[in-house]
């Protein structure tokens, strides 16, 4: 079904989810809650980090309803992204990998080289939409980066890096040998941007908002508005195979507190945004509304995760930043059981 139908079904159909009255109804799956016998284990750990886009792993009340009772956040710290780096996964994969946290969002690049070696599971796409590519104004498309200076928060594997090589390459660039690569870990690469240091850097929500605001460069590329970028998600959610395996009901019910949060989001973002501030996730109201007003989280009865994952298998592979054959690591990674059954059960 094509996104813009999908948006359009999401908000004609809205009501029947329960998804208005999520936190203060628990509404929405009430009888498949009942006949469901409670979750295995009832502390779950999640991974948090500081975008924006995070906010359906970060509505608790949702996951308490589902019967955990011990909810608990694991900072993304410089130590787990150096760490990753060394061996050559994702800082959230490795995360899992190392029985840190249970359950993890990450853009999907990162997710597929995480399937490299570690023990992850992806279980559902989570929205569209929350990148944006700035750059200095001679600087009008991503060809045009060809001997610029890129700037990134991380290392090769973490975050936008993978993401950034992708679209370059596809616009005919090799990005280790036409792109100049600079991370900080002490400052953020729109300050390395303000101080003269790169040429273009990718942003997400709350930078993507602090960026508009202060009118920093200009856009050379957005996940929002540019194909392919728009048509696939930009970040799913991954979970250790092994808790999949010994805890089906307890990653039944997270994954349908975080769909139903993503409900939530697409249906009130004020209401999202005021949750995100008063959990201390989102320091600023208005940047948490602009950015869950504009990212796309009412996809995920629609939009196919796996079709998401093969294109950026695909290009990854392409790049040679993976070379196991995309098919097998899809196979191997993915289970989208539990998806299928909350897309019948809170189908709107």
């Amino acid at each position: 079904m094509p996104i813009a139908q999908s948006r359009r079904r999401f908000l004609t159909n809205l009501a029947s989810t329960g998804a208005v009255g999520l936190v203060s109804s628990r509404g929405g799956g009430r009888r498949s809650l009942a006949a469901e016998p409670p979750p295995e284990v009832t502390t779950i750990r999640l991974e948090k980090d500081p975008v924006l886009c995070i906010a359906p792993l970060v509505l608790q009340e949702l996951l308490r309803a589902e019967g955990f009772t011990d909810i608990r956040y694991v900072d993304l710290t410089e130590a787990y992204v150096r760490r990753a780096d060394a061996a050559k996964s994702s800082p959230i994969a490795d995360m899992i990998a190392h029985g840190e946290v249970d359950f993890g969002r990450d853009f999907v690049p990162a997710q597929v080289l995480g399937m490299n070696g570690a023990p992850i599971t992806i279980l559902a796409g989570l929205h569209l939409g929350c990148f944006e590519v700035f750059g200095k104004d001679e600087i009008r498309g991503l060809a045009d980066l060809k001997g610029k200076t890129v700037g990134t928060m991380a290392a090769a594997n973490a975050g936008e890096r993978p993401l950034l090589t992708i679209m370059t390459s596809l616009v005919g660039l090799d990005p280790d040998k036409d792109l100049h690569w600079v991370s900080d870990p002490s400052l953020q690469p729109m300050d390395l941007f303000l101080e003269g240091k790169i040429d273009a850097f990718l942003a997400a929500p709350p930078a993507l908002q602090e960026v508009r605001a202060r009118n920093i460069g200009h856009v050379i590329a957005s996940s929002i508005t540019d194909r392919p970028w728009s048509q696939y998600y930009c970040c799913m959610l991954a979970t250790s195979t092994e808790f999949t395996r010994k805890y089906p009901i307890a990653t039944k019910r997270a994954l349908r507190a975080i769909l139903k949060a993503a409900d939530l989001c697409a249906s009130d973002p004020r209401r999202a945004a005021q949750l995100m501030v008063d959990g201390g996730i989102a320091a600023r109201y208005d940047y948490a509304l602009q950015a869950l007003s504009e990212v796309r989280y009412d996809v995920w009865r629609d939009l196919d995760p796996e079709d998401s994952l093969h294109f950026y298998a695909l290009r990854l592979h392409e790049a040679g930043l993976i070379k196991a054959n995309p098919q097998k690591l899809l196979a191997e990674h993915t289970d989208w059981r539990f998806l299928n059954e909350l897309k019948h059960e809170l189908k709107a």
